[in-house]
């Protein structure tokens, strides 16, 4: 990988295609058939059980989840929740059977196309509590203090500087919010091959860091009751791994204390966390 902007302009590139492909030809789904969850045209299974919850819109459904960031992340009837990375509005709806009427929801993202397609499934389903804003998670066009809760699955390895992007998630929520993210961390360091590959980065694989490293990064952004909700364990198919390493790489891969997981992570910022001057963000987001 290159530099910052080349690597969002990867995923942006990515994400778009994805987010303009015809709903009626769509392949994505509980198979995980195409998007990220496909690299040289192997699956990797990220299946996670969305049918099931309440508020879930299967046309929003792209097939681009790690996890079900919502299924822990304690909204309540009213509450003010920011999906990051948002989508076609997946998490979005799902948040907004749990936050209700009275509620607000807000999903940003940095891709035009998903924005576009999000506000399409959100006029035809007649939300009016549902909006979505475009904004690059490192530099939030959000308010200080705005959120209840915030959610996100499977973007924060899509973001360069992960510092400033957990930073400025501690700054948009409210004094006593919290945080639910499923995301993808690494247990042992992959070969340099697989943390190279700008398609791998794309599919949350090459942009994934270590699991300690990712829960220090949000302990020293001034979170805290940090805990691990979910885990569990993405294994590489070897027609995935054959494309970077050798034979003997691969079992030699298969047989280290190494791996790629799925977390879904918790975390609180302090009820008395100096309350941050709001900034002034523009008409999608400040009306």
């Amino acid at each position: 990988m290159e530099t910052a902007e080349q690597i969002k302009e990867v995923v942006r590139q990515k994400y778009g295609a994805i987010a303009e492909q015809p709903e009626e030809n769509s392949c994505c789904g509980p198979t995980s058939c195409c998007g990220p969850e496909t690299v040289a045209n192997v699956p990797i299974d990220m299946t996670v059980g969305y049918d099931e919850l309440k508020g879930y819109v299967a046309e929003a459904d792209l097939g681009l989840g790690c996890g079900l960031p919502t299924q822990f992340a304690q909204i309540k009837p009213g509450d003010t929740v920011v999906d990051l990375g948002s989508g076609a509005g997946n998490d979005c709806f799902v948040a907004r059977a749990e936050t209700g009427e009275t509620g607000r929801v807000i999903g940003l993202d940095m891709t035009p196309a998903m924005i576009d397609r999000a506000r399409k499934n959100t006029k035809t389903l007649g939300f009016t509590n549902v909006e979505f804003v475009y904004g690059d998670i490192e530099d939030m066009p959000l308010p200080s203090n705005l959120a209840d809760v915030v959610v996100s699955n499977c973007v924060m390895n899509l973001v360069p500087d992960k510092q400033k992007a957990v930073a400025e998630t501690f700054r948009i929520l409210k004094p006593g919010g919290h945080f639910s993210i499923s995301d993808i961390v690494l247990k042992g360091e992959l070969p340099a091959g697989l943390q190279q590959d700008a398609e791998l980065y794309v599919g949350c694989v090459s942009g994934a860091i270590q699991k300690a490293d990712y829960l220090q990064l949000v302990q020293e952004s001034g979170f805290t009751n940090i805990t691990v909700r979910k885990e569990r364990e993405i294994s590489l198919p070897d027609d995935v791994l054959k494309n970077y390493l050798s034979v003997e790489e691969i079992a030699d891969y298969r047989q280290q204390d190494k791996g790629i997981y799925s977390v879904t992570v918790f975390a609180q910022k302090p009820a008395d966390a100096p309350t941050a001057t709001a900034s002034c963000c523009g008409p999608d987001c400040c009306n």
